[in-house]
């Protein structure tokens, strides 16, 4: 491992699939033999850290490369443009919502202005800012819900600061709210519920969220793959043995 990883970060499916790859390449270029594969391969799928995968290739070459290198975890820093491209300035599409006995919505593609107004009475609202641009890195989201609620929405890696105040009511802070993302816009929701509530969950688009479910299912039939591929090699092994042992005996 590089001197500027990390070994107890944990490692991901594709971080043991790229050293499995290496380790396969070993393997028919002859540097590993069958014993040592197969111990490095399980070591590799059993592996949770850095720490633990980094030494099973250690010693042996980068897949392609011409001379021995570890498999690098220096993860890269984050791309410019992404939160960055999205605080966009100026004005928003909508300031505010309004409802009562009935509801509003705001999502899509749309701009959160650096302040937000939001009232209702016996209806409902959503602020969806998942596909949202932002006027400036810190907005504000001000509601009054009187027997009624809100439902605000953000995506991953946007910071929620919750300051409103119920009363017979509640303000709800978002679950397995981990670090915000280095650029990412800051929430910050306030305001009153009266026998109301305003609720703040963390959701990832549906394009995200299918392309995950995309990611897992190429990272199970690759990891199925190479399950195929170790028990050829054995039966490969097993036969070229039996072939040895035959031609000892003549």
């Amino acid at each position: 491992m590089t001197d500027d990883a990390v070994p107890d970060l944990r490692a991901s499916d594709a971080d043991r699939e790229r050293v499995t790859e290496v380790l396969r390449d070993a393997l028919a270029e002859g540097r590993l033999d069958m014993e040592e594969f197969e111990e490095r391969l399980e070591a590799a799928y059993k592996a949770r850290t850095y720490g633990e995968l980094t030494p099973l290739t250690r010693d042996l070459p980068a897949a392609g490369a011409a001379v021995p290198a570890p498999v690098s975890f220096t993860k890269a820093p984050a791309e410019q443009g992404g939160w960055a491209g999205r605080i966009v300035g100026g004005g928003g599409t909508s300031t505010g919502g309004f409802a009562v006995m009935s509801g509003f919505e705001r999502k899509g593609r749309w701009t959160m202005p650096k302040r937000f107004n939001a009232f209702v009475l016996m209806g409902g609202g959503e602020i969806d800012l998942r596909e949202a641009d932002f006027a400036d890195r810190e907005v504000e989201i001000n509601v009054v819900a009187v027997m009624g609620g809100v439902q605000v929405v953000v995506p991953p890696g946007v910071e929620v600061v919750v300051r409103g105040v119920g009363v017979m009511g509640a303000f709800e802070h978002p679950r397995d709210d981990g670090p915000p993302e280095p650029g990412a816009p800051r929430v910050v929701i306030g305001g009153l519920a009266f026998w109301g509530g305003v609720g703040v969950e963390r959701k990832v688009t549906r394009a995200e969220r299918q392309r995950l479910k995309e990611q897992r299912r190429q990272e199970r039939l690759e990891r199925r793959e190479s399950r195929h591929e170790l028990h050829r090699a054995r039966r490969e092994e097993r036969s070229e043995e039996r072939e040895r042992r035959r031609d000892d005996r003549y």
